[in-house]
């Protein structure tokens, strides 16, 4: 490469995928001698770009972070990856990052080559996002990149918390890792006092700060925060709870009840058991009805709630008869 202006571009381009480049790997992808080399990474430095270089048997050359955001060198799926994540943050449930996304997103859009801006159009253009239930809970952007930190840093981290029966109290943690869950956002961290692993909501979360001391990781007793989670949940205890037998295939039963907070178990070749939970006795039954529509079920527990079922399929009777005149 012989043009002094692409070269520094593509070196630019290479010091921004990785953190680190021996000197004799960045010549070789250049093709250019260490001294040329050199002389480009100069070039960049006179241009305000922040390039640490080590010598040595070890030695090669890693952008360093400088006192302001350089521009950067997306590649098209780089391109492509970023604009389509800024329309979905655009409706996300971090506070503030709505109108940060779109101003971020109309940037890039301006810039973006037709053949891009087509593929990102594509994108969202065939794919709709569909939010099961109506939860207004928002995130601080600002607490959550201060937990993001401390994951990766490894620093405990002190914050206020309200539990779920509205009791307040301040935490020690030892955090682990964040967890988006539709439009909630949990973290997973060992309970400094409470010498046991715990999962906090983060809109529940008050005022983060880092606590200035380093902790070696602990052994997560789970596959990985996600199913950790997921446990945790279903774990929480709840108001309303009620067991269908259904007969159907396993996997068909559970399909329909994806999105509801339900267990299906298999009881033989042609019934399951399907284990209801929710917040809510109207939605408990409003799962008992879905299931009803492509199976015959029956209440087991609790005994009260066939009456409500048994309500239910008059209203529907009726609504039937009326609509048929």
């Amino acid at each position: 490469m012989t043009d002094p202006t692409a070269r520094a571009l593509r070196l630019l381009s290479l010091l921004q995928t990785y953190k680190f480049w021996s000197g004799e790997e960045l010549a070789a992808q250049l093709e250019v001698s260490p001294r040329t080399l050199r002389r480009d990474v100069d070039r960049l430095r006179e241009l305000g770009y922040a390039v640490d270089a080590t010598t040595g048997a070890n030695g090669g050359y890693r952008q360093a972070a400088g006192a302001h955001l350089p521009p950067l060198l997306l590649d098209d799926d780089e391109a492509v990856a970023i604009a389509v994540g800024l329309r979905a943050a655009a409706g996300a449930s971090i506070e503030g990052i709505e109108d940060t996304s779109v101003r971020a997103l109309a940037k890039l859009e301006q810039v973006l080559p037709d053949r891009l801006r087509r593929r990102v159009n594509a994108v969202h253009t065939n794919v709709s996002s569909m939010h099961w239930g109506v939860d207004t809970a928002t995130v601080d952007a600002n607490a959550l990149a201060v937990l993001a930190l401390a994951c990766r840093d490894n620093e405990q981290v002190r914050f206020g918390y309200r539990r779920r029966d509205g009791d307040e109290a301040q935490r020690l943690v030892e955090p682990h890792n964040l967890v988006s869950a539709g439009r909630r956002w949990y973290l997973v961290a060992w309970d400094v006092r409470r010498e046991d692993w715990r999962t906090f909501r983060l809109d529940r979360l008050d005022a983060p700060r880092l606590g200035g001391i380093r902790f070696r990781p602990r052994e997560l007793p789970a596959t990985n925060a996600a199913a950790f989670v997921a446990a945790s949940i279903a774990a929480m205890p709840v108001p309303f709870e009620a067991t269908i037998i259904a007969t159907g295939p396993v996997a068909a039963v559970r399909s329909l009840v994806r999105h509801a907070n339900a267990k299906v178990e298999a009881m033989n070749d042609t019934n399951c058991r399907v284990l209801i939970r929710s917040d809510s006795r109207p939605w408990l039954i409003t799962v008992v009805a879905l299931l009803a529509t492509e199976f015959d079920v029956a209440v087991e527990e609790p005994a009260d709630l066939l009456a409500d079922v048994t309500r239910l399929g008059l209203r529907l009777r009726t609504v039937a008869t009326r609509s048929a005149k």
